[in-house]
């Protein structure tokens, strides 16, 4: 058989691949319509540019972990729990006698087996409750920051601390309730413009694989924080199920929320005017003025009398602080120099 191929052969090959070509690249024309139309109606769907773009505007969507809470939602829990970070930093700091730095470090949405299997096995797990809201939730501190805390409230100074493979004690639980106690305040007094809820431990638990408050497959959302004290750092996790905030979570959505204080009780301000009422401050009270040469001061001696500006039937002026504030005569108590308060003075009144 001969292996070059006469005209005749390479005109029927060029036919066959136009043939084809023309089958691949064309649409069924419909009845009716003239080939102008045609072309017009079918040019943006043939253009792989136009596919392209379409692929790239369509956003991909993961149906195994839906985003029940909105990016605005969790942008306002996180801006609540940095409140919380700084309030619960500075309770630290006072009960440890030492500087303790809280920060977030993430808010994210997973389901709770995500969450459960993404902490460390014995670790600190609290089961929580917060009247009025339904269900539970769960704060977690990692056992690289329990310890050390431990150590700290026992008197030690965390140098070339050891940390142990194991639950805590009775009185390690015991240790760390007090630092609870703190942060579920802290929580309560930052969550109250959200929710009037009141946290509480509902259980404690050192391996948070037992402890199921919601489905495996519910989601759940999920603040980190960052504890840092000397040598000593740690995360604490904070658990909050959708369907224990979804009664609240549409009062996130406003973007006038801010954090506000909130008011003292009438307990806080009884024990505050219960302290003050202990304090003391120092009263000064004026006779009057002199003025007098160099001499004369070097040439006093016992008994000797100084005139004053003011007149025996003048007020004398009483100060509080340093600070003027009443207006009193002289005389006599018991034995004892005294004054008697008269009026209020004005603070530019002359002494």
């Amino acid at each position: 058989m001969s292996d070059v191929l006469d005209q005749g052969e390479i005109d029927a090959l060029l036919s066959a691949l136009n043939a084809d070509e023309g089958q691949a690249g064309a649409a069924p024309r419909p009845p009716g319509r003239a080939a102008g139309e045609e072309a017009v109606s079918e040019a943006p769907r043939a253009g792989p540019a136009h596919r392209r773009r379409s692929a790239a505007e369509a956003p991909l969507y993961d149906f195994k972990r839906p985003e029940r809470v909105s990016k605005d939602q969790v942008r306002a829990l996180a801006s609540i729990h940095e409140v919380f970070a700084r309030n619960f930093g500075a309770t630290l700091s006072g009960l440890l006698r030492t500087i303790i730095d809280v920060r977030v470090v993430g808010v994210e949405q997973l389901t709770y087996n995500e969450f459960i299997h993404s902490l460390p096995n014995p670790t600190c797990f609290i089961v929580l409750e917060a009247p009025p809201l339904e269900g539970q939730l769960c704060l977690e501190l990692s056992p690289l920051i329990v310890f050390p805390v431990i150590d700290r409230l026992l008197g030690g100074d965390n140098a070339n601390l050891m940390i142990p493979q194991r639950p805590l004690t009775t009185i390690e639980w015991r240790l760390m309730g007090r630092i609870v106690d703190r942060a579920l305040e802290n929580l309560t007094d930052v969550w109250h413009n959200l929710v009037d809820a009141r946290f509480g431990v509902a259980n404690t638990e050192s391996n948070p694989q037992l402890v199921h408050i919601v489905a495996p497959t519910e989601i759940v959302v999920f603040v980190t924080f960052e504890i840092k004290f000397g040598p000593s750092a740690g995360t604490m996790s904070f658990c909050i199920p959708y369907n224990t905030v979804e009664s609240v979570l549409g009062h996130l959505n406003t973007q006038s929320w801010f954090y506000k204080p909130r008011a003292p009780t009438a307990g806080q301000q009884k024990r505050l005017l219960r302290n003050l009422v202990k304090s003391t401050v120092g009263v000064t009270v004026y006779l009057g003025r002199a003025r007098l040469r160099l001499s004369d001061l070097r040439g006093l001696s016992p008994g000797d009398l100084i005139e004053l500006e003011k007149r025996t039937e003048s007020e004398l002026i009483l100060q509080v602080g340093g600070k003027t504030k009443f207006a009193a005569r002289p005389g006599k108590l018991r034995g004892r120099r005294a004054v008697q308060v008269i009026r209020a003075a004005y603070a530019d009144e002359t002494l």
